[in-house]
């Protein structure tokens, strides 16, 4: 990319973390490649608002609420790579599973059903579910997908690696669906 420290942020949309622990298990490598980045923005950092240009993103999870359309784009319109990570981000997975159902259906089950008191739905700040949930990339631009659940922290420092080099990494042997 350049001399410049490469801007990088990850960010948790609706997943299980699973992706961003595989990033943690990058051990040692990320005290290596800690000269070459600067971690602008993640939820394992204390910034609470996404920076104005930032190199790489790495995405995890699926876009879920309306609130998620309204941050995806944002991250998209300020990153020049945009790194779906994991299978929530790139097919949807299992967060998906609610599809069928309807928001309906999937609040009366959480609220009521397997709730053994105070049987309501919340009142206070619950975030407006879509009807139907999707990967990223059906709602912005995607310049690289990074399959696993969770990918595993090689295919992650490969990814990375890659890019820090200059290139844009074919990640095709070093990951695929469910690994």
């Amino acid at each position: 990319m350049s001399d410049r420290k490469v801007k990088i942020a990850t960010v948790w949309l609706d997943g299980c973390s699973g992706c961003h622990m595989s990033f943690l298990d990058l051990d040692q490598r990320l005290i290596d490649i800690a000269p070459l980045i600067e971690l602008v923005y993640s939820p394992l950092v204390d910034n609470k608002e996404f920076p104005d240009q930032v190199d790489v993103t790495l995405v995890e999870g699926s876009v879920a609420t309306e609130e998620d359309i309204v941050k995806i784009k944002k991250i998209r319109k300020h990153t020049k790579i945009l790194i779906s990570l994991g299978d929530c981000a790139v097919t949807g997975n299992v967060p998906s599973m609610r599809n069928p159902f309807g928001t309906e259906a999937i609040f009366q089950r959480a609220y009521f059903e397997n709730a053994q008191t105070q049987q309501q739905k919340p009142t206070a700040y619950l975030p407006t579910l879509l009807e139907r949930l999707c990967p990223v990339h059906e709602v912005v631009k995607v310049d690289l997908f990074v399959p696993g659940c969770p990918p595993p922290a090689d295919a992650i420092f490969f990814a990375v690696s890659e890019l820090l080099a200059g290139r844009m990494p074919d990640v095709s042997k070093a990951t695929r669906f469910g690994k």
